[in-house]
């Protein structure tokens, strides 16, 4: 257990308000408060010299690409988009 004497205020993040309520939470049924939760995870940090989980650049699928770009193409008026009056005119048309 840390000595109050060797601990040092030094955070003052900005946080979502929901995703501090949740996290509050969260914590509170884990039986923790905030600043433990933050001395657990710079500790696991420190233990492991790395972030103790992944963070990555999403790769879009080959399909999202094929998507974005027809998206792109009717925007541009490359492509001509089809429009309908109402939900059940469009599953017809689907469905057909």
């Amino acid at each position: 257990m840390e000595n109050i004497s060797n601990t040092t205020n030094f955070l003052n993040v900005r946080v979502d308000s929901n995703l501090k309520k949740e996290s509050d939470a969260l914590f509170k049924k884990l039986g923790l408060n905030m600043s433990t939760a933050i001395n657990m995870f710079l500790t696991k940090c420190v233990n492991t010299s790395s972030i103790p989980f992944e963070i990555s650049v999403p790769k879009p699928s080959r399909s999202l690409k094929k998507a974005l770009k027809e998206a792109e193409d009717i925007t541009s008026g490359k492509i001509d988009s089809k429009g309908y009056h109402n939900v059940q005119e469009m599953f017809k048309d689907i469905l057909d």
